[in-house]
């Protein structure tokens, strides 16, 4: 697929904020968007090619939201009505480039929207379900690492279109990356991650 956009939503799950918050640092219950080329994307199967000499790579497990479009300033009670699929996808991220980029105030894109950075799943239809009651979990080389559940998120998938409709006129494709919650941990070449989830199915790439 080749979605118009890739949104992200970051600092969705609270006990995924704190853990990496510094020492020091304020935590406030804001949200953070920022995008990623469609050169992110790695399909299911394919093989994620990790930078190498950048420092640390940490997955990040996510629900994955695909819209139908919707256009601009979207009620929060209507958001829902622009969802057309869901699946499970990776936030891959440069944390060792993200915390300097944190501590020196610039933007993420260089630790966050690199090539390879969005492995995605095929994406399921829409079926009107409770967006707010999905569990998933990733697990690394058999190890459970992510235990998620969406009623967790610190803003709802509808309140997330509402706010990225506020900005960006939605478009039929366009893809959202809806947080990660606590858990998230580094990968190595030869690494397996898999993502399942009771309503989602199960998704598995290997690392190089």
């Amino acid at each position: 697929m080749n979605p118009p956009r890739i949104f992200c939503i970051g600092k969705n799950y609270a006990a995924h904020v704190a853990e990496l918050a510094q020492p020091g640092e304020a935590i406030d219950d804001d949200c953070v968007i920022f995008m990623k080329p469609a050169s992110a994307l790695v399909a299911e199967g394919e093989a994620i090619v990790l930078p190498r000499g950048l420092g640390s790579i940490h997955h990040e497990a996510e629900l994955v939201v695909m819209l139908t479009g919707g256009g601009r300033d979207i009620p929060e009670d209507e958001a829902l009505d622009c969802v057309a699929g869901l699946t499970l996808g990776l936030d891959l991220t440069l944390r060792d480039l993200q915390s300097q980029l944190k501590r020196r105030g610039e933007p993420w894109e260089r630790a966050k929207a690199f090539d390879g950075s969005a492995p995605l799943g095929d994406f399921k239809p829409y079926l009107a379900q409770d967006l707010q009651a999905l569990s998933f979990t990733c697990h690394v080389n058999g190890a459970l690492r992510q235990h998620g559940h969406t009623r967790d998120m610190c803003h709802s998938v509808a309140r997330q279109i509402h706010l990225i409709s506020q900005l960006w006129a939605l478009m039929p494709g366009d893809v959202l990356f809806t947080g990660t919650p606590e858990g998230v941990g580094p990968l190595s070449p030869g690494d397996t991650i898999t993502l399942a989830s009771p309503t989602l199915g199960t998704y598995a790439w290997t690392c190089s």
